[in-house]
């Protein structure tokens, strides 16, 4: 099975919608792509095709916790499943399909899977690629207006392929299905562009090379794109082993009433998963804990931590947790009223090969650290893992865009810094950087304000500064204003603004911004 989008997809958001990793477009909604939105666009060239476009960052932590479920789904069909990236999940076909008459009914099977499995979020209504022409005797009914696509083939490539249009490929007709398809898909751009600049756009006019003579021309690299073109020579990708029976839980009966029996049963439950792991090589990053009252109320709640947890933190934390969970009794009560535990598990969702932590010469744990994961996890544990944050490096042009804020413990790989950002804040970056810049006035030696013209040239030398509120403040020192114009296609999302650096009598350094007539103070240096 294959969703294409699935970025966008896990998103749920209506409407035109792109999701951008490192400037470049990955997954684009259906609305978006009517507008000529495509992956691998830069984002500044999607927008010029789309101006009302919804640019989401990406969540690779996100995308891989709403794809476990998917691939459980996929697993309780009793195969191996392999997944190469969330959104995209392949498994054998032979056994499944004789045992349920066929590969027809197994699709359906897979589909009612998928459905089920669907993240209570989803975005349905993934866009209708259309199969290629003379490939319409292949189209499978249950692709259409759904999020996934379902593909039956010989092989992993021609599978993939097929999954793109919902087709389900009857044994040794992979090369004719094939053939429509166009080079770029071979996924070598240096080899599909000279092919097409030879005449030899589709992947059947490729195929129908001689064998010898494409060895010769393009190398061995070429003669396996030659083979896969002619739905041969189709490596098997290593399928994922369904996880251990690592999961901890306990039935208690009858419920447990008091605070600090649950307290001491969750304590031994990190324990006995601590062994579970150590005992298999593993550590586990992302981890789901199950709670269960005797009114059959259910609370759940995922944790992620990519280093891993250890069981003196875990249980820590299922200590705050249930604290968050079942506030302890008033004063001269000494039972939990009403909300008596029933079921207690933890489930590890993704687990790791352990590889061991550095410590520093002494053996001692690295300063701080286990003190900073401890306090993080007290905090996600009273609110959520996702309502706890960290700062990483992005690129953008002001202060407050070259930091993006992602859940702490989550996978993330920042955006390159080093791209051209025209008009970009130069070093060194400020020290105070407020979430909303603070109205301020600016003005020359005369008290007029200071403007700057279309050319970035200052009205006249800039003379005091007023914060807000406060007090006037001399200045001493100033830089050349310098521009910065965002979206200048569109009219409706045009957005011109002009920086200064300016500095106090009393040595204090301020970024200034000018935007639509007023300024404002965007960050102090120190």
């Amino acid at each position: 099975m294959s969703c294409p989008d699935w970025p966008v997809t896990v998103a749920g958001r209506a409407g035109p919608v792109a999701v951008v990793e490192r400037h470049l477009v990955v997954a684009a909604s259906s609305d978006a792509r009517a507008n000529g939105v495509r992956p691998g666009q830069r984002r500044r060239e999607a927008e010029a095709h789309c101006p009302a476009l919804v640019v989401l960052s990406r969540d690779e932590g996100g995308e891989l916790r709403a794809f476990e479920g998917v691939v459980r789904g996929l697993e309780s069909l009793g195969v191996l499943v392999t997944v190469r990236q969330p959104g995209w999940a392949s498994l054998a076909t032979r056994g499944p399909a004789r045992r349920l008459g066929g590969e027809a009914a197994l699709a359906r099977v897979v589909a009612a899977l998928l459905e089920a499995a669907a993240p209570a979020n989803l975005l349905v209504g993934l866009s209708d690629e259309p199969a290629p022409p003379g490939n319409g005797e292949w189209s499978s009914p249950e692709r259409v207006g759904q999020w996934w696509r379902i593909g039956i083939a010989d092989g992993p490539f021609t599978a993939t392929l097929a999954a793109r249009v919902g087709a389900l490929v009857p044994p040794g007709d992979g090369p004719s299905f094939l053939a429509p398809f166009g080079v770029e898909l071979l996924g070598r751009p240096e080899l599909a562009d000279l092919l097409r600049r030879l005449g030899l756009a589709t992947l059947g006019s490729f195929a129908a090379l001689d064998e010898g003579e494409v060895s010769a021309r393009f190398g061995a690299d070429g003669a396996r794109a030659h083979r896969l073109a002619r739905g041969l020579g189709q490596e098997a990708v290593s399928p994922r082993r369904p996880p251990l029976e690592l999961a901890v839980g306990q039935e208690l009966e009858p419920p447990a009433e008091r605070q600090e029996a649950v307290v001491l049963l969750a304590r031994a439950l990190a324990e006995a998963l601590g062994e579970r792991l150590a005992t298999a090589g593993l550590t586990c990053t992302l981890l789901r804990v199950e709670v269960v009252t005797e009114v059959g109320e259910r609370l759940e709640r995922c944790w992620a931590d990519e280093e891993g947890w250890s069981p003196s933190l875990l249980a820590e934390r299922l200590r705050w947790q249930l604290e968050a969970w079942l506030p302890a009794p008033a004063v001269g009560e000494e039972d939990l009223a009403g909300a008596g535990i029933a079921h207690l598990g933890l489930v590890p969702l993704e687990v790791i090969p352990a590889r061991g932590r550095q410590l520093e010469l002494w053996g001692r744990p690295r300063a701080g650290e286990e003190q900073v994961a401890r306090a993080v996890a007290r905090v996600q544990g009273m609110l959520g893992a996702d309502q706890v944050l960290r700062p990483v490096p992005e690129g953008g042009r002001g202060p407050a865009e070259q930091v993006r804020l992602v859940p702490f413990g989550d996978p993330f790989q920042p955006g390159s810094r080093d791209a051209p950002w025209p008009g970009r804040l130069p070093a060194p970056s400020p020290a105070v950087v407020p979430m909303v810049p603070h109205p301020a006035l600016l003005v020359d030696a005369s008290g007029e304000p200071v403007r700057v013209n279309g050319r970035g040239e200052a009205s006249a030398e800039p003379a005091r500064l007023v914060i807000g509120d406060g007090p006037e403040l001399s200045l001493c020192a100033w830089s050349a204003p310098w521009p910065c114009e965002e979206r200048w296609w569109d009219r409706s999302g045009r957005r011109r603004r002009v920086r200064l650096q300016v500095l106090t009598s009393a040595g204090e350094g301020f970024l200034m911004v000018l935007e639509q007539g007023s300024w404002a103070v965007e960050g102090r240096y120190d």
